[in-house]
């Protein structure tokens, strides 16, 4: 649906750890551009509905961080997570599911999130406005290969998961590069 489509270019509002800081909270706030992210990369980007929800914690996260390695097999240069979330509430929930591989993106003004057509309203839930769940393989900030789950819609009464799961996009590039080489 959106393979072709360049990425928007926005600013991301993120906190980096610095260790001249001194204290509790040895953080900065650094600006990364989406050139910054996906400029000369071929990365997995997926966005999901929230950092600490059941589904992106128990599943879809702990899942491209476990399988970095074999992404990693397959061309990708990096996977990033993105939610609309703020940079504090990403960084945490990084820290909290032990993540090395996976780099999370705050979008905490949705901004990336409304350009790409993917914010939908989660009021039903409490939730506000939120990312729609989606995956994209992205080579060098244009999108080769979209994966969104179905029923894109505001206060949808579910949670759809398996269109954007590692297992799904692993799955691609296995056939993608197994296609290219024969």
């Amino acid at each position: 649906m959106k393979a072709g489509l360049k990425l928007p270019e926005v600013t991301f509002h993120t906190r980096v750890r610095d260790d001249s800081i001194e204290g509790p909270n040895p953080f900065r706030w650094q600006d990364k551009t989406t050139s910054d992210y996906f400029a000369g990369k071929r990365v997995v980007l997926f966005a999901l509905p929230g950092a600490f929800t059941p589904t992106c914690s128990t599943y879809q996260l702990p899942g491209f961080e476990n399988g970095f390695d074999d992404f990693n097999a397959e061309g990708i240069d990096e996977i990033y997570c993105l939610s609309v979330n703020d940079s504090f509430v990403m960084n945490k929930w990084a820290e909290n599911q032990g993540l090395k591989n996976v780099k999370v993106i705050p979008d905490g003004s949705a901004e990336f999130t409304r350009k790409m057509g993917m914010l939908v309203a989660k009021d039903n839930l409490g939730f506000g406005a939120r990312s729609w769940r989606y995956a994209a393989i992205v080579n060098d900030g244009t999108v080769e290969a979209w994966f969104e789950e179905p029923g894109l819609a505001d206060n949808h009464g579910e949670d759809p998961y398996g269109v954007s799961s590692p297992e799904t996009v692993l799955n691609y590039l296995r056939e993608a590069n197994a296609t290219a080489a024969a």
